[in-house]
């Protein structure tokens, strides 16, 4: 059981790392056009995409966050 969660604790941390990484990246990627959009335009695609990555991220942090929850009272428990 503790093997298991430990790779999925693992797996989670790594997604989390991705999701931030992706996020920075699509920060890098604004264009001068995108900050120039004017007043109510919206939000141009690379704001979207970094909104996605940043809710991930928090997604999985939170899913991490969990599995070491689950961790520490298993071995309390044991």
């Amino acid at each position: 059981m503790n093997t298991v969660l430990v790779i999925a604790l693992i797996l989670a941390m790594a997604a989390t790392l991705f999701a931030l990484i992706r996020g920075i990246i699509a920060f890098l990627q604004t264009t001068k056009e995108e900050l120039n959009m004017p007043e109510g335009s919206g939000p141009g695609p690379s704001r979207l995409k970094q909104n996605k990555m940043m809710m991930n991220r928090i997604l999985f942090q939170a899913a991490a966050i969990i599995i070491v929850a689950i961790l520490l009272l298993a071995k309390g428990n044991g």
